[in-house]
C-alpha cells in the first residue's frame, strides 16, 4: 500500500490536537506550524497527483482490513484533484490569516483550521458512504467552530442557523445510510455500484428513497435551492478567512453528487440508474437563477459574493446534472475556476471593508481609502471572472459548459438561463464597483483612512487570482487531465477493481 495516500487526513488530524496542546499560549509557534503543515500537505497533494495522473487508482486499506468489510481510502484522478485544491486554497488562507491578524480574533483558529482539512479530505478519500458521513461531520463540527470566531451577535444568530440546517442534514444522512444498507447490505461505494444492480425489483422503492434522500444531503452541502437559504447568511458573516475556505465546503457537496451518483447510480444501476439527473437540472437551474438575481440586489459586498457562490454552484451542478464525459470535463473546469473565483473575491472584500471606515462593506458612497486603485483592479478581474467574462477562466469554463449541452433536451432552456444570467450577474457587479470605487472617488480622502497598510494579505488575494491565470495558461493540459478523470467516472470497472478486485468486476460483467 502507499502510505503516503493517508497522509492528507492523518497530517492535520495529528497536528490539530498537537498545536492545542503543546503550543495553545504561544500565537507565533501555532502560526509557524500551521502554515509549515499545510505547506507540507500542498506538497504531498501534489505529489499524490502526480502518482494518480500517471497511473490507476490507489487503494490504502486501513488497519489492512480488506474491502468491503475494512475502512478504504481510494486516490484517482478525481479526488486527489480535490485534495490538490483544497490543499492549495488552503495556503493561502493560512497565509491571509496570519498576515491580515484574523487568527487573534479569537482561541484555536488554527487547531480548527486543521481539523477542518482532515474532514475535507478525508470526504474527498474516503471509498465508504458511511466514512463519507462520518468526516462530513468532523469538517462540520470544525466549522461551527471557525465560523463563530471572533464572537458576536450576528456570527452568533448566523452561526445557529447553520447548525440548524446541518444538523438536520446529519439526520437525513444516517436515515439515508441505513436505508441503502438495509436494501443492500454494504456501504462500500464500490462494492454498491456492484450490489445496487442486482437488487430485486420489489426492494427498488427502498433503494431509490434512500438514494434520493442522500441526494438531499449532499444538496444541502452545495446550497441547492430550495436548501440554500443558509449559505448567503453564514458565509456573509463568517471570519474572511474562514469564508474563502468554506468556497471549498460547497464543492464537497458537489464531488459528493458526481462520485455517488456516477459510480452507484450510473450507467450500470439497472432500474435506478441515473436516478438523480431528473430532479438535479432543474433544481440546479433555478440556484443560477436565484444566485444572480441576489448578486444583483444585495446592499453589501460580503452578501454580494455569497449570491454567486450561489449562482456559480447552480452553473456547476447544471453541468453536472447533464451526466456525460463531455458536461463533466466542463463541471470539473468551472468548479476549479469557481473556487479560486470565490475565494478571492472574499479576501478582496474584506480588504475593501477593512479600508472603508464606517462605511463598511456597504453599497454606499464613501472616502476613498488606501490601496484604492490596486484593490479596484483585483476587484474587477475577479468580478468578470466570476460573471463569466473574457478573458478569464470563468468565461472558458461556461462556454464549455454550453458546448457540453448542445446534445441536451434542455439545450435551449440551459443557454438561455446561463447566458441571461451571467449579464445579471455581470451588471451585478458592475452596480457594486461603481458605487464603491468610481462614485466614492469624488469624495475627499481622510488622512486616518489613507493610512498605510499591511500589503501581505492583499497578496493572499492576489494569489488567487494568479492561480486562475495560470489555470487559463495552462487550460489544455488541465482539460487533458480532466477529461481522463471524467472517463474514469463513466467507466467505473476500474475504480471497482482497484477496489474489490478483479473478481467483482467479472461477478458483475
Amino acid at each position: 500500500m502507499n502510505h503516503w495516500l493517508i497522509v492528507p487526513i492523518a497530517l492535520p488530524a495529528l497536528l490539530a490536537p498537537f498545536i492545542v496542546l503543546a503550543m495553545r499560549h504561544d500565537l507565533l509557534l501555532q502560526r509557524v506550524f500551521s502554515l509549515a503543515g499545510t505547506i507540507a500537505l500542498l506538497a504531498v497533494a501534489i505529489a499524490l497527483t502526480a502518482q494518480a495522473a500517471t497511473g490507476p487508482a490507489q487503494l490504502y486499506e486501513l488497519g489492512n482490513w480488506q474491502a468491503p468489510f475494512g475502512i478504504v481510502l481510494v486516490l484517482d484522478r478525481l479526488s486527489a484533484l480535490m485534495v490538490l485544491l483544497t490543499s492549495l486554497l488552503a495556503v493561502v488562507v493560512a497565509i491571509y490569516a496570519v498576515t491580515s491578524e484574523w487568527d487573534t480574533r479569537g482561541r484555536h483558529f488554527h487547531a480548527l483550521f486543521q481539523f477542518q482539512l482532515m474532514g475535507i479530505n478525508g470526504a474527498f478519500l474516503t471509498g465508504d458512504v458511511f466514512n463519507l458521513f462520518v468526516f462530513f461531520e468532523v469538517l462540520l463540527i470544525a466549522s461551527y467552530g471557525l465560523m463563530l470566531h471572533g464572537g458576536g451577535a450576528a456570527r452568533m444568530k448566523a452561526g445557529v442557523q447553520y447548525v440548524v440546517v446541518n444538523l438536520a442534514g446529519s439526520t437525513l444522512f444516517l436515515i439515508a445510510v441505513g436505508t441503502i444498507y438495509g436494501v443492500t447490505g454494504t456501504l462500500n461505494m464500490a462494492d454498491l455500484a456492484v450490489k445496487v444492480p442486482l437488487v430485486p425489483a420489489g426492494d427498488q422503492a427502498i433503494l431509490r428513497v434512500g438514494g434520493l434522500l442522500l441526494l438531499v444531503v449532499f444538496a444541502v452541502k452545495a446550497a441547492l435551492v430550495p436548501i440554500h437559504f443558509w449559505l448567503p447568511g453564514t458565509y456573509a458573516n463568517a471570519p474572511a478567512p474562514v469564508a474563502a475556505l468554506f468556497a471549498v465546503m460547497t464543492k464537497v457537496g458537489a464531488y459528493s453528487i458526481l462520485r455517488f451518483f456516477t459510480l452507484v447510480f450510473g450507467e450500470d444501476a439497472g432500474d435506478s440508474a441515473w436516478l438523480a439527473a431528473d430532479w438535479l437540472l432543474p433544481a440546479a437551474l433555478v440556484t443560477l437563477i436565484v444566485g444572480s438575481v441576489g448578486v444583483l440586489g444585495a446592499k453589501e459586498l460580503a452578501r454580494l459574493v455569497c449570491f454567486s457562490v450561489v449562482a456559480s454552484m447552480g452553473t456547476l451542478l447544471t453541468a453536472i446534472a447533464l451526466f456525460t464525459p463531455a458536461a463533466t470535463v466542463a463541471a470539473l473546469f468551472y468548479l476549479i475556476h469557481s473556487t479560486f473565483a470565490t475565494a478571492a473575491l472574499f479576501l478582496l472584500a474584506d480588504q475593501i471593508s477593512e479600508r472603508r471606515g464606517g462605511a463598511g462593506g456597504r453599497l454606499t458612497t464613501a472616502p476613498r481609502f488606501a490601496q484604492t486603485g490596486l484593490l479596484a483592479a483585483m476587484f474587477f478581474l475577479a468580478a468578470i471572472a466570476m460573471a463569466g467574462m473574457p478573458p478569464m477562466t470563468g468565461f472558458l469554463g461556461k462556454l464549455m459548459i454550453l458546448d457540453s449541452a448542445r446534445d441536451a433536451n434542455s439545450m435551449a432552456t440551459i443557454w438561455t438561463i446561463i447566458l441571461v444570467t451571467s449579464l445579471i450577474s455581470i451588471v451585478g457587479f458592475a452596480r457594486a464597483g461603481s458605487v464603491v470605487f468610481w462614485k466614492s472617488a469624488s469624495l475627499p480622502e481622510p488622512k486616518q483612512v489613507a493610512s498605510a497598510r499591511p500589503a501581505l494579505p492583499i497578496a493572499a488575494a492576489g494569489m488567487m487570482l494568479a492561480a486562475m491565470i495560470g489555470l487559463a495558461l495552462f487550460a489544455s493540459p488541465v482539460t487533458a487531465y480532466l477529461e481522463t478523470a471524467a472517463a474514469e467516472l463513466y467507466s467505473p470497472n476500474g475504480y471497482i477493481q482497484t477496489v474489490l478486485g478483479p473478481k467483482a468486476v467479472a461477478e458483475q460483467y
